[in-house]
């Protein structure tokens, strides 16, 4: 299993790395006419930090820049509430209306049946999108203060030039620490494109791999940000498609002998709101896969890989136990989709319930 330290030797068990927006979510209606919207926060790194706090109750801490702001404000607000320590937050100042840093937006339609889920970013010139190699003291976080573990992704390392660097940066620090490295691969085609599309991605993240010890991605991920492709790959999750792509996590480990874990979310997407759901990963060696969850009914499907993350990180953390890790993720990420914003709102012992195989009856 994964040697992580020990707890008492740290301040923090999870630190993520990445930018953290305001989510706008119109609830059943369309971005195009909406009147009013619903606001939460959300990013793919923070979420995995604040599902670990707020479902597992491990001590979180977010990096990342914030413009000191009345829209700020509230996404500090949101963070609080999550419980995510804020220590290692970058306050940036206003220029008054945005022209050089601003805080990201990120407008959000969760689909329903044939229509699908939409996501429209308004993110460039982000605080987050600003930071740069030298802004954070990664001696003193992981030296002297003392972090678990460091997860971060592909997203973070998509929304501006300066990313990648602030990546291996904090990557080679924590590796010096003995702090364990996570990465999210998360390929958005739409935070690419303008910068060099799946070549540039490629260029990036094969760079970040060589410093991560657990990679999560699903089959998509691991073609577009590594370049690697099995025939047989697509969205059934019928055991074809499990084999198919045990075949690529084999060359993956291959590549990278660094990678001490390898994780996916498997979804066949029938509708926006009934999916095929279960995960699969590799650690040691072994493949071990999660239940699978057919027919899965979804309200808010934004979210879920990263709730998985944050149930496989435990599991691996606290638990030391690859097949509960990945039943961890698969049922923590199957939760978090059954409520609206990007954020899981779960509890433990909900997690521990599904895994056991209970059944939606009213508790009461």
């Amino acid at each position: 299993m994964i040697d992580v330290k020990n707890s008492k030797d740290c301040k923090y068990d999870i630190l993520s790395l990445g930018e953290v927006m305001l989510r706008l979510d119109p609830s059943e209606g369309r971005i195009r006419n909406a009147r009013s919207f619903k606001v939460w926060e959300g990013g793919g790194e923070y979420n995995v930090a604040r599902g670990l706090r707020r479902c597992f109750g491990l001590r979180s801490a977010v990096a990342t820049a914030i413009v000191r702001n009345e829209v700020g404000l509230l996404l500090e607000d949101f963070i609080l509430q999550g419980g995510v320590d804020m220590s290692f937050v970058k306050w940036l100042e206003s220029d008054g209306v945005g022209r050089t840093v601003r805080n990201p937006l990120n407008f959000t339609e969760r689909g329903f049946g044939v229509r699908g889920a939409v996501g429209c970013s308004d993110r460039g010139h982000s605080a987050a999108g600003s930071l740069k190699a030298g802004d954070f003291d990664w001696d003193d976080i992981f030296g002297r203060q003392g972090v678990r573990w460091l997860h971060t992704g592909g997203i973070f390392a998509a929304i501006s030039p300066s990313a990648p660097d602030v990546i291996l940066e904090a990557a080679r620090a924590a590796k010096k620490y003995g702090t364990i490295v996570s990465y999210d691969l998360n390929y958005r085609p739409s935070l690419w494109k303008a910068i060099g599309g799946k070549q540039r991605a490629q260029e990036v993240n094969r760079q970040i791999a060589e410093y991560v010890d657990v990679m999560i991605g699903n089959e998509e991920d691991f073609t577009a940000c590594l370049g690697f492709e099995v025939e047989g790959l697509g969205e059934d999750i019928s055991n074809p498609q499990v084999q198919s792509f045990k075949k690529m996590i084999a060359k993956v480990v291959e590549k990278y002998p660094n990678f001490k874990a390898v994780a996916t979310t498997l979804r066949n997407v029938k509708t926006a709101t009934i999916n095929d759901w279960s995960a699969i990963c590799w650690v040691g060696g072994n493949f071990y896969e999660s239940k699978k969850r057919p027919n899965l009914e979804i309200f808010d499907r934004v979210g879920g890989g990263d709730s998985f993350a944050s149930g496989f990180i435990y599991g691996l953390m606290e638990l030391g136990d690859a097949q509960l890790a990945v039943e961890y993720g698969a049922a923590h990420g199957a939760l978090a989709m059954t409520t609206p914003g990007d954020t899981s709102f779960a509890s433990l012992a909900e997690v521990k319930k599904l895994v056991g195989g209970s059944s939606a009856r009213v508790d009461r």
